[in-house]
Order: C-alpha cells, then sequence, then structure tokens
C-alpha cells in the first residue's frame, strides 16, 4: 500500500513527465508547474490528511529526480537527515522561546529551511536568499504548498541584504571560490590575493544578520578549519563568534570522503556575562539506527541543560 509521500511523488512525478514531453521543459521546471498547479487548487494528488513532512518529502523526491537530470553542479539538495538533526538543534538551542525567526541566505529549494520549520511548525518565520531563478521559484512554490511563512530575495547572497536580524542562520554552505573579487572586499574573510572561500564569506555574512546572542547552524565541510585559509577563520571567529558546537556528519551521507561535511554552530555574542559554553563536539549517527540515535539526542539535551538552554 502507497505511503502519502509516495502517492506525492507519483503524482508529481507523473505530471511532470507528461509536461516535460509534451512542452520539451526541463523535468525540473515541469515539477515547478506542478507545484504551482496544486498549490492553486487546479489539481491535486489523490491523499487524505498528508501532514507537512509528507508534502515535503513528496517533493523532495521529485525535486531530487530532477536534479540528478541536471547538469549544474549548485542543484544540489541537502539530505533529509541532516535537516533534521538541525531541526532538533534549532529546538533546543531557542531555550523555550515560543517564536523564532529564521534565516537562509543559501536557500535553493528550501528543502533544509522546511524541515527545520516543519519540526518547530508554529514557532517560526523565515526569509531566504537565493541566486539561482529556477531553484528561489520551487522554494516559493513549496512555501506556499506548506502554508510556511518566508520571504524570499532573489539575489547574490553575499551583496547587501535587505533582511532584518535573526534569531537562527541555518543554511548548507555553498562550497567553492566566489568569482566577484570587488565585492570579496566587503568582507573581513577574504583573500589577500586570487578568489576567496565563498564558504568563510557566507558564515560572514550570516553573522552580520543575526540578532545579538542568535544561533548560526551551518553545514560545513568537515576540513573547514584545515584549510589554506584557516588561521584566518580562527581569527575572525575568535572575535565575532562564540564555537558552540562541532557535529561531525555520517560518511555515508556523502559520494566520498573528500565531501563529508559536519555542522557547525556559532553564537554571536550580546551582552550576556559568565563563562563561555562548552563545546559540543559530537558524531551524528546513522538515523537508522534508533538507539545510536537516541543516545546522541541524550548527549546534546545533557550539554543544552548544562549550559542553560531550557527545552521549549
Amino acid at each position: 500500500m502507497e505511503t502519502n509521500t509516495e502517492r506525492i511523488f507519483n503524482f508529481l512525478d507523473g505530471h511532470a513527465e507528461r509536461i516535460s514531453k509534451n512542452e520539451g521543459t526541463l523535468y525540473l521546471e515541469a515539477v515547478l508547474e506542478t507545484v504551482r498547479a496544486w498549490a492553486d487548487g487546479k489539481t491535486s494528488p489523490e491523499v487524505e490528511k498528508a501532514s507537512k513532512e509528507e508534502v515535503r518529502k513528496g517533493l523532495q523526491l521529485a525535486m531530487l529526480k530532477g536534479m540528478k537530470e541536471s547538469a549544474q553542479p549548485n542543484h544540489q539538495m541537502t539530505p533529509d537527515s541532516i535537516g533534521l538533526i538541525a531541526g532538533y538543534l534549532a529546538d533546543r538551542l531557542s531555550g523555550g522561546k515560543p517564536y523564532v525567526t529564521l534565516f537562509d541566505p543559501a536557500i535553493g529549494t528550501g528543502n533544509l529551511l522546511f524541515t527545520v520549520m516543519n519540526f518547530m511548525d508554529g514557532r517560526t518565520a523565515a526569509s531566504g536568499s537565493e541566486i539561482d531563478d529556477l531553484l528561489i521559484q520551487l522554494a516559493a512554490a513549496s512555501a506556499d504548498l506548506l502554508s510556511q511563512p518566508v520571504t524570499l530575495y532573489h539575489q547574490d547572497s553575499l551583496r547587501p541584504l535587505m533582511v532584518d536580524p535573526a534569531d537562527f542562520v541555518i543554511t548548507d554552505l555553498p562550497v567553492g571560490y566566489y568569482p566577484d573579487d570587488e565585492n570579496a572586499m566587503n568582507y573581513n574573510l577574504r583573500a589577500e590575493e586570487g578568489h576567496s572561500y565563498a564558504h568563510h564569506l557566507f558564515i560572514e555574512q550570516s553573522m552580520r544578520h543575526l540578532k545579538k546572542g542568535g544561533h548560526g547552524i551551518f553545514v560545513a565541510p568537515a576540513n573547514l578549519f584545515e584549510s589554506e585559509f584557516a588561521t584566518q577563520l580562527h581569527t575572525f571567529l575568535k572575535d565575532e563568534a562564540e564555537i558552540l558546537g562541532v557535529i561531525a556528519l555520517p560518511e555515508g551521507l556523502f559520494k566520498n570522503r573528500a565531501n563529508a561535511k559536519s555542522l557547525l554552530l556559532l553564537r554571536k555574542p550580546d551582552a550576556r556575562t559568565g563563562p563561555k559554553p562548552e563545546v559540543l563536539l559530537a558524531q551524528a549517527p546513522d538515523l537508522k539506527n534508533a538507539n545510536a540515535v537516541s543516545a546522541f539526542f541524550g548527549k546534546v539535551d545533557a550539554w543544552a541543560e548544562q549550559n542553560g538552554y531550557r527545552k521549549a
């Protein structure tokens, strides 16, 4: 028997395949057309009382299929397990606040942000920025379908942003070199010669758009602090942030070890006094291993309680 997620995917896939064949468009563009028609009430899958997570997962499957057919390197999606861990962390770091604001400066299709918003459903509003035209349209259509309050900006996120400071920045950092050397001059983490690391500049931009006392949850390269610009990054973080934690993600999520990622947890300093939080160092488990997952979240909870983050 099909699950709601499977029904939603099959509905999206069937419509997108027909549109793509009849109109000669990319599959991903056809998915966008289908999602918009669904959001406008012109068509819908045969499901009963599908949850927001079932809808998001169905959307994700269709978009993943489209991205596999795309040759564009920026057409990639953050794995679900990372989003679920990020959601749990954001929930714990919110310290019981009934309402928080989120910002993703590299929102893509919105899968990471919507996973976190669904986890904290009803307690968040968000904004996101993205330079890719097709991806941000998919994010906008998905937000409508999921009824999640998101304001989107179509632009280079390393240029000035008209975004209010947020309680959380949650993003999968774009990894590589930033081609606009002139604009990079506006950042402390610019390279003295040649192109700067985009992922470093995104960290600096993110810290600018956090409220004092706000938190950053970054999907970052596992070798972030081993690169040629690591010393420069260390100096910046010492001056501009508190490192709360580094969580290694399962290598099985990535095609090879060179592409391994970690979750970097940062806090923007405020007027709070007292000892700095102990740094959380942990290895995230495979989410299929229930005992390992329970132990991991238990470690996160114990760390959060020890450092003054009460449960919502």
